[in-house]
């Protein structure tokens, strides 16, 4: 079975950072996603979907997100069933992110991370903790002991 999930929106409020008992951290926000095509009235109509992540992603998104920021939410589809106070049986969807990554850049958000796009830290922490920016290694891998050579900028052509 597969229930995987990739959204792209703006948050519509700032996430909340939760602990449950035993410490682990929950935030949720929600994403309004328009849709490609116009309603019969011809406009357009946006989706609001709730969010939630947990552990570091959850750290990762209360810390470096705010209202506004566009997202790239991945993850999977959850539907929870409750009841209301007033005994009513309710259901309600929610995208699970398994991964949250920064869909805008520090011009268009105003945020601190201009042009980079970075993951939030996967589950076994690890190097790549909190993302390095995509298409490049994380910054413990630059350094001593590279394979690379550098190139001079002496005559101003590639060595290919």
């Amino acid at each position: 079975m597969l229930n995987k999930i990739v959204i792209m929106g703006r948050l519509t409020r700032d996430p909340e950072l939760r602990r449950t008992q035993s410490g682990t951290a929950v935030t949720s926000f929600s994403i309004a996603c328009d849709r490609d095509f116009k309603s019969q009235s011809g406009e357009k109509e946006t989706d609001f979907i709730d969010v939630v992540a947990w552990r570091g992603t959850a750290e990762f998104v209360s810390k470096y997100f705010a209202k506004g920021r566009m997202a790239v939410v991945e993850g999977r589809l959850q539907i929870r069933d409750w009841t209301d106070r007033d005994g009513g049986k309710r259901r309600s969807a929610e995208v699970v992110a398994d991964n949250v990554y920064f869909g805008d850049s520090k011009r268009d958000s105003g945020g601190e991370y201009g042009g980079s796009s970075f993951g939030a830290p996967p589950a076994g922490g690890g190097p790549a903790a909190y993302g390095a920016p995509m298409g490049r290694a994380p910054a413990s891998n630059y350094g001593g002991g590279s394979d690379f050579a550098e190139i001079g900028e002496e005559d101003g052509e590639l060595p290919f």
